[in-house]
């Protein structure tokens, strides 16, 4: 996690489903270019194939290419951040 704001913990929930297949969680403590990377690369890695739009000002981040969403929480947890419902 970043040190350029002050992170807070937020109550988890579902990710949404959109139509061609993306999971989107909301990150309200991603507040940066610098966080969007850390969580884009977090998952990426974590899980190989997967493509990743993070987005500091919506707080949003869209993920295709897995539908797993306990990992991809979990992803986003060990990088420090909050993932919640969309």
């Amino acid at each position: 996690m970043c040190g350029c704001s002050t992170h807070q913990s937020e109550n988890t929930g579902q990710a949404a489903t959109s139509k061609d297949g993306s999971l989107t969680l909301r990150v309200e403590d991603m507040t940066c270019g610098h966080c969007a990377g850390t969580i884009k690369k977090a998952i990426e890695t974590g899980l190989p194939g997967t493509n990743v739009e993070a987005d500091p000002a919506s707080k949003l981040v869209s993920v295709r290419g897995s539908t797993d969403l306990s990992a991809i929480k979990a992803l986003v947890t060990e990088a420090g951040y909050t993932p919640t419902a969309a």
